[in-house]
């Protein structure tokens, strides 16, 4: 029986691919091991978003022939659909399966023998039109559910709709019957994931369903307590899903909307299909329905073009804008993009001190959403994650919690009370209906 091992880099979508490859895998006969227990196989799913990502790919690479210098190392994701022939040449790569084959790769790689050069199975981007139903099975807390790829979307910055095709989804119909498969086994809570999540509908280049007929199924499905949506654009969020969300029995209080600047300049130079004035009536709506609703953001900082002021600018709008935390990205020149041809680069320095304001920023704009919650009642689901003693889960609208360690309440949904945040961040409580916020 030979042992194969994954490692995954980027989103949730690629953790819920990898999960779903490693149980073909097991279905075949192979017996899924960790990483450093001596592989036959290594199979890497990669990331392209930022030109870290590519670095992180070499460096598991190196690692992998460490571990087990005679093993098969193959390579899948969105760095090996971009840029295959430049991975076929990294020392210890053995394949490279693009967006089209990695679904394929056990049939395609035929017993997994070594060869003399690396094999490059790679499809043309525009060629990639099937869906493959995706979720992961990494813990028995959360699953992530993959709903859509791809994107249709033409965003200055991307390299997704080269790396993952045009936007595609499943039928809700399918949806719904892998929620009914994921509740049969101990799985509290569903996270739905996709490229653009919200463009959910497309089958064969055509409108066939929505994302809201998508949400009012799901929320008929018996055995799982909560859905959570991971990210969806401003321009999708439309008022029907936010006031559904507000009276539903399993969608919980938690938007994740990217912003990527809160310049309208800047979001035309980056070619989103929205402007700051919608993204505000976005959060106001959700807050006017759901008064203590989490609400994350993206947001990109140096993008060509962006001036002190337009930084500025973004500085303040957020500041001003009721949200719950941010998460910040760095911009980095992608190939084949239109960003990375633009003028007036912004020098790398000062795109890192830009980061670490909007990074201080995020720190405060949590604090002060988890002072709010101070005093509510809540549900708690925890999770298999425990450090110092502590035992840590979050309730519906994404508050990280820490309670003293106990096995009983381990992927089990308590009722409590948020009573302090402590500076440290972890706090020994005693009661079971009485938690302390963790500040993370």
């Amino acid at each position: 029986m030979k042992k194969v091992a994954f490692y995954t880099l980027g989103c949730k979508l690629n953790y819920s691919e990898t999960s779903t490859i490693a149980r073909k895998f097991e279905e075949k006969g192979y017996l899924k091991t960790e990483f450093t227990d001596t592989p036959d196989i290594f199979i890497i799913n990669t990331c392209s978003v930022t030109e870290n990502a590519d670095k992180k790919c070499r460096k598991v690479v190196r690692e992998a022939r460490a571990i087990s210098p005679d093993a098969y190392v193959a390579i899948i994701g969105c760095y090996a659909q971009l840029k295959p022939k430049e991975i076929s040449e990294i020392p210890g790569v053995d394949a490279v399966l693009g967006a089209s084959e990695k679904f394929r790769l056990i049939e395609l790689l035929d017993g997994f023998v070594r060869p003399t050069k690396a094999e490059v199975f790679n499809s043309e981007i525009g060629e990639v039109k099937n869906f493959n139903t995706s979720y992961s099975m990494f813990d028995r807390t959360r699953t992530f559910l993959k709903v859509q790829d791809g994107c249709d979307y033409s965003c200055a910055f991307c390299t997704i709709p080269l790396a993952r095709g045009s936007s595609r989804s499943d039928s809700v119909e399918n949806i719904v019957k892998s929620a009914y498969e994921i509740a049969k086994t101990d799985v509290k809570e569903i996270v739905l994931t996709g490229v653009n999540t919200g463009d959910f509908g497309l089958q064969n280049g055509e409108r066939k369903e929505r994302f809201f007929d998508l949400i009012k199924a799901l929320d008929e499905v018996d055995g799982i307590e909560r859905f959570r949506i991971s990210s969806i654009e401003p321009n999708l969020l439309h008022d029907e899903i936010i006031q559904f969300v507000s009276h539903s029995k399993r969608f919980v209080p938690h938007f994740h909307i990217p912003l990527q600047s809160g310049s309208n300049k800047i979001l035309k130079l980056m070619r989103r299909r929205y402007l700051r004035e919608l993204y505000v009536a976005r959060v106001d709506k959700i807050k006017s329905l759901m008064p203590q609703a989490c609400i994350g953001v993206d947001v990109i900082v140096g993008f060509p073009g962006e001036t002190r002021e337009d930084f500025l600018e973004t500085y303040k709008f957020l500041n001003e804008l009721n949200i719950s935390y941010l998460h910040v990205f760095t911009y980095s020149e992608r190939d084949n993009t239109l960003a990375a041809s633009m003028p007036d680069s912004v020098p790398m320095n000062e795109r890192h001190d830009r980061s670490r304001m909007l990074h201080i920023l995020s720190d405060k704009k949590r604090r002060v959403f988890y002072e709010s919650n101070l005093e509510g009642e809540f549900s708690v689901l925890f999770e298999n994650d425990i450090e110092d003693g502590m035992m840590h889960g979050f309730t519906e609208n994404y508050v990280r919690v820490a309670a003293k360690y106990d096995p009983v309440l381990i992927n089990e949904l308590k009722k409590v009370r948020l009573i302090s945040i402590s500076e440290k961040g972890t706090v020994l409580v005693d009661e079971v209906d009485s938690f302390v916020l963790e500040h993370h």
